[in-house]
């Protein structure tokens, strides 16, 4: 999912709507068959340099400039951020966590 499904994004109302109830059906998932020993988590991504993001950035650096400044690592999110996490949930490292959505963000919000 997105980190909208989490923080919330003014002009992106549907869109965060959409991404929370996605953490929301994953929760749901988790209880359901969890008994079964299939767990359900999510990620959280912020933004993240696939090519459609790292072009737009490339062609407007005031606006890279000014988003990096939410972000505590000053920088946009690599692929390989997320897939790191991925791997993790899909490895038996996390055979004992279900339920969960995990931000991968760069500290653009943090969670409890």
């Amino acid at each position: 999912i997105s980190d909208a499904g989490r923080a919330g994004e003014a002009g992106l109302e549907v869109y965060s709507g959409a991404k929370a109830g996605a953490a929301g059906f994953t929760r749901a998932v988790a209880r359901s068959l969890g008994r079964h020993n299939i767990t359900a988590n999510c990620v959280a991504i912020a933004a993240t340099l696939t090519p459609a993001i790292e072009a737009r950035l490339k062609a407007n650096p005031e606006m890279q400039k000014k988003m990096m400044e939410k972000y505590v690592i000053r920088r946009p999110g690599l692929p390989s951020d997320v897939a790191n996490m991925v791997l993790f949930l899909a490895s038996e490292a996390s055979a004992w966590i279900t339920g969960q959505t995990y931000p991968v963000n760069g500290g653009f919000t943090f969670a409890l």
